[in-house]
C-alpha cells in the first residue's frame, strides 16, 4: 500500500470519527432526524470530507439505510414524527470520502440516556471490538463473524445474520466481500477465506432484541431514499440505443459527475431537476422525478436501496468501525 494513498483513507478515517463524535450529543428529545442529518453531512464538508453515502438515522426496530428525502415522508409504518423522543434506540451511520478513499462508521446511543438500553448497547460495541481483534493475519470469516456472536448471545440479544459489514475499494463501499456477525461456520459459500493484507473493511455488527435475528425491506424499494449509479450501462450507449431522451441523458450525467458510483440521496439530487423546469408546480416536478428515477433504474444506470427493519420488530444496535488490515494486523482507521 503507497503511503500517499493510505493517507486519503485515513484522512477519511478521521473525518468520519469526528463527524460522529461531534454530532452524537445532537441526538436529544425534541430534535428531528431530517435537522440531524443536515447537520453531520455540513460537519463532514466543513471538516474537508465529502459524504460517502447519505448520512443515516435508524430508530428503534429500523436496522439500517434510512435517509430523508426531500417531501420528510416518513418510512412505511412508522405512526410517530421523525422527532427523537426519550427512550429511542438510534443508529448513526456516517460515511466520507476523500478522492475516493472511503470511511465508514456507526453508533448506537439511547435518546436522554434513560439506562432502557445499556446491556444491548454495551454488546454491539463489545462484537465489534471482538470482531476486530478476531481479525490476524490468517484468520477465516468465520472466526471474526463467531466472535461477534459469542459477545451478543452472552449478553442475551440475537446476532442479525442477514445483514453484514463489507470490504471497501476506492470509489466502491461494497466491493465484494462480506463480513459477518454471526458463527457462518467454516464451510458457508457465502464466507469463503478471510481478512486480505492491504484491503479495507467495514466492521459492523448488529444485534436485536427479537427472536429472529433477521432483517427485512421496508416498501416500497426506494424507501431509503437512496440511489447508486451502477456502472452497468454508459449515459452515451444509452442515448446511442435510444434508451434515454435529451433530458434523462442529461440528469443522468448530472448525476454520475456529482457522485460517481457511490450512494447518493434523493433530497441531494432533486434539486437538480428543478433547473429545467422553472415555474413548475411541486406535484408536476414530483412525477418527473418519479419518472426519471423508474426510468433510470429501468435501464439499470441507477439502483434503489430498501430500507431495512427487523422482521419481528425488535430494537436494534449497531456500531461500526473502518478496518485497515497491514501486515501486523488490523488498523482502526475510523479514530479520532
Amino acid at each position: 500500500m503507497d503511503e500517499a494513498d493510505l493517507k486519503f483513507w485515513k484522512d477519511a478515517g478521521h473525518v468520519a470519527r469526528r463527524t460522529i463524535e461531534g454530532i452524537k450529543g445532537e441526538i436529544v428529545a425534541g430534535k428531528s432526524w431530517d435537522d440531524l442529518i443536515d447537520s453531520a453531512e455540513r460537519f463532514i464538508r466543513r471538516h474537508g470530507g465529502t459524504p460517502a453515502f447519505p448520512v443515516t438515522i435508524s430508530v428503534n426496530d429500523i436496522a439500517a439505510h434510512y435517509t430523508t428525502n426531500s417531501m420528510l415522508s416518513k418510512p412505511e409504518g412508522l405512526e410517530d414524527e421523525m422527532i427523537f423522543q426519550n427512550g429511542d434506540l438510534v443508529k448513526l451511520d456516517v460515511g466520507v470520502h476523500i478522492k475516493g478513499a472511503l470511511a465508514d462508521n456507526a453508533l448506537t446511543v439511547e435518546v436522554g440516556n434513560g439506562g432502557n438500553h445499556t446491556d444491548q448497547i454495551r454488546a454491539a460495541r463489545d462484537a465489534r471490538d471482538a470482531s476486530i481483534e478476531a481479525m490476524t493475519p490468517g484468520s477465516t470469516w468465520a472466526q471474526v463473524g463467531a466472535a461477534a456472536e459469542q459477545i451478543h448471545l452472552d449478553a442475551g440479544f440475537q446476532p442479525i445474520t442477514n445483514l453484514c459489514g463489507h470490504k471497501m475499494e476506492r470509489w466502491n463501499l461494497h466491493a465484494g466481500v462480506s463480513v459477518p456477525s454471526f458463527d457462518c461456520g467454516k464451510t458457508n459459500p457465502g464466507f469463503k477465506g478471510g481478512p486480505e493484507i492491504n484491503s479495507f473493511y467495514a466492521i459492523e455488527p448488529f444485534n436485536t432484541t427479537g427472536k429472529s435475528g433477521k432483517i427485512e425491506d421496508i416498501e416500497p424499494g426506494t424507501s431509503s431514499n437512496i440511489h447508486r449509479v451502477t456502472g452497468n450501462i454508459t449515459v452515451r450507449k444509452a442515448v446511442a440505443k435510444k434508451k434515454l431522451k435529451p433530458l434523462g441523458a442529461t440528469m443522468a450525467r448530472y448525476i454520475e459527475e456529482r457522485y460517481s458510483t457511490l450512494p447518493f440521496a434523493e433530497r441531494w439530487a432533486y434539486s437538480l431537476l428543478e433547473k429545467p423546469f422553472p415555474g413548475e408546480d411541486p406535484v408536476g416536478i414530483r412525477k418527473k422525478w418519479n419518472a426519471l428515477i423508474k426510468k433510470l433504474t429501468s435501464i439499470r444506470f441507477l439502483e434503489s436501496y430498501s430500507a431495512l427493519r427487523c422482521v419481528d420488530r425488535g430494537n436494534v444496535a449497531q456500531f461500526e468501525h473502518t478496518v485497515w488490515m497491514s501486515d501486523g494486523g488490523p488498523e482502526v482507521l475510523t479514530v479520532e
